[in-house]
């Protein structure tokens, strides 16, 4: 009896030793991860510069208020937030990313900002949501992070409080972030290959700065990107309709006809650009054409896809 005791004591040590390992292994790989203290040493940003990146990135698109009057250059730039972006997994609010040291990110330095685009992790070392497009920011480069942090904090201040994402359990268990990141989030870029520096420019615009793969690209049943269908099309999340496949599958237009597009919004049959698609191009026509340019020589370099399937 006793030598059946201590077997079962020894027995449930050992269990009790297993499960805190796994417990241990849980921990290290769902904790959020930051980039070195002086990731950004000796970096200086450039806020001129940094218009250009927040253009590209398309920040005022989300972060702006959802009543902001369509055209108008000041309400783009009061970057209060509120915005709603529903989901399979819920619906995810635009936070305030203005200079207001309360409601926004005015006490941000800009390593803080370096780790919300590169890793998704939040100064308070929370994991942010991927409906902030991190995985497509994490290739955006050190200097570019430090110019939109030099311009970002030129823009008004405003005080109105970011609202609540509205998640369901388990969704709204941030930890489990940790392992959807280990999965999906990595640099590197999804058109490889010999490229012009035209091409290579707009492949920098549209996988990283301007994440085109975020809204083109269909998902897995987790939310991870089918790079194997990169800008095949996907259907539009909590909405009705699809975003179109924007590989040479199916856009044959010029170049010409793809810069004419991202100036004017213009397609080659009088169409123009509509949802949210209208407010990208608001953005793209702020670059400069050469930057146009090279996304355009960029989405005739991608490789054809058949239409992905809902």
């Amino acid at each position: 009896m006793l030598r059946r005791l201590r077997r079962g004591a020894a027995l449930g040590a050992a269990l009790l030793a297993g499960l805190a390992g796994l417990a241990a292994l849980a921990l290290l790989l769902t904790r959020p991860e930051r980039a070195p203290a002086d990731a950004m040493a000796g970096i200086e940003g450039d806020a001129r510069r940094g218009a250009r990146i927040f253009d590209a990135a398309g920040c005022a698109g989300c972060h702006m208020a959802p009543d902001a009057p369509d055209g108008d250059p000041e309400a783009r730039l009061r970057l209060s937030g509120g915005q709603a972006f529903p989901s399979p997994f819920g619906t995810f609010r635009a936070p305030n990313i203005s200079p207001d040291p309360e409601a926004g990110i005015g006490r941000w330095s800009a390593l803080d900002l370096y780790n919300a685009l590169h890793f998704g992790t939040s100064p308070e070392g929370r994991h942010y949501y991927p409906a902030f497009p991190y995985t497509s920011y994490v290739n955006a480069s050190r200097q570019d992070v430090a110019d939109l942090y030099a311009y970002l904090m030129t823009l008004p201040r405003d005080a109105t409080p970011s609202q609540k994402h509205e998640v369901a359990f388990p969704f709204n268990i941030r930890a489990g972030l940790g392992l959807w990141k280990a999965l999906f989030l990595r640099p590197g870029w999804v058109v490889k290959g010999p490229l012009s520096a035209e091409q290579a420019r707009g492949r920098y615009l549209a996988e990283a700065l301007g994440h085109c793969g975020e809204c083109h690209t269909p998902r897995n049943a987790l939310g991870g990107l089918r790079r194997n269908a990169w800008l095949a099309g996907a259907p539009i999340p909590g909405g009705r309709g699809r975003f179109p496949n924007i590989t040479p599958a199916r856009l044959d237009w010029s170049q010409a006809d793809l810069i004419e597009y991202f100036t004017s919004g213009f397609t080659p049959e009088y169409d123009s650009a509509g949802g949210h698609m209208a407010v990208v191009v608001q953005n793209l026509a702020l670059l400069p054409r050469e930057d146009r340019a090279a996304l355009a020589a960029y989405l005739q370099a991608v490789a054809p896809v058949p239409e992905a399937p809902s």
